[in-house]
């Protein structure tokens, strides 16, 4: 199929093989870091999934410089990327090619980073990024696994990121079936939580909780075990889990259940979850959020590689 529209400016495509997190999200944070930091004015454009209030057009989440937009209008993903990546540009719309327009035209973005784009062919696309896990590669398409793509459309990638550091060396000894290791190259995802924060400002000057001090974990995110062990691997101590659907808008029944597992213990969660519980505000309870950050090893190659591919598309 024909893309419906070609940006003038350079197109990054973050995706990946299957349904599920694969840390997108977190490595289209980076990728638009980076491009912040070489001087670029990068435009996230983002769908906007399960948002509560959509809305027909282009929602400006973010101009670059001030937020534009709430969680309803434009959803968990596009409105953490919005906080946490100052400098770039953060557009939702269902045609992601008319965000493109708008982050061209009105924003003056010099390069788009596509959030989830690997299966969207609206928008023509000039590098893409695709995420693999090791169980990827043994998976069937839907509805019989989870694979929203076949393992053989790796070809067609510019770069693979092994979505988990363990998994690296056997998932890069098995693409070589799959892709010309000359033209493709494999780099591996790594994750790592950052210093807690209070979501509220009200409890700012207490202390955030000691290490050995238990605490409930809550995460409505594809895998939420996945962020208890994430904390346990750093160094804290988790009681308890609360988990909840990816994506799930909080309800104050919501916070009844996460205040009778918690009882008196620090409540801990991500930082996506954290704006779905900002419009909740004031929260019964102090919460402190454990932002997880990712980083494309090896980090001075891959930086190298991805400004040299955007200059390249701009020759």
């Amino acid at each position: 199929m024909s893309p419906a529209f070609q940006p003038v400016r350079p197109v990054i495509s973050v995706g990946n093989l299957a349904m599920g997190g694969r840390g997108k999200t977190p490595t289209v944070a980076h990728v638009s870091t980076l491009l912040v930091e070489a001087g670029e004015r990068p435009a996230i454009l983002s769908r906007g999934y399960r948002r509560q209030r959509p809305e027909d057009g282009v929602v400006v989440v973010s101009d670059g410089r001030h937020l534009r937009a709430d969680l309803a209008r434009s959803g968990d993903e596009p409105l953490m990327l919005a906080r946490r990546v100052r400098g770039a540009a953060v557009l939702v719309c269902d045609v992601r090619a008319t965000a493109a327009a708008v982050a061209e035209t009105a924003l003056d973005a010099t390069v788009h980073v596509l959030d989830d784009g690997f299966q969207h062919w609206s928008l023509a696309r000039d590098i893409d990024l695709v995420l693999v896990s090791a169980g990827d590669l043994d998976d069937r398409r839907v509805p019989f696994g989870r694979l929203r793509s076949p393992v053989a459309a790796l070809a067609h990638a510019d770069a693979i990121i092994v979505a988990d550091e363990t998994d690296a060396e056997t998932v890069t000894s098995r693409l070589d079936d799959v892709i010309d290791r000359r033209t493709t190259p494999v780099f591996t995802l790594r994750r790592r939580l950052e210093p807690a924060w209070w979501i509220e400002a009200g409890p700012a000057a207490r202390p955030l909780p000691p290490r050995d001090e238990p605490v409930v974990a809550v995460a409505g995110i594809a895998r939420p075990e996945r962020f208890a062990r994430a904390l346990e691997a750093d160094g804290w101590r988790v009681a308890d889990l609360v988990g909840f659907a990816d994506h799930h808008a909080y309800r104050p029944a919501d916070l009844a259940r996460i205040g009778a597992v918690a009882g008196d213990r620090i409540v801990v969660t991500t930082e996506k979850d954290a704006v779905r519980l900002l419009p909740l505000r004031p929260l019964p309870w102090p919460v402190a959020c454990v932002p997880l950050v990712a980083t494309v090893e090896p980090a001075s190659t891959f930086r190298a590689w991805l400004l040299d591919r955007v200059a390249g598309v701009r020759r």
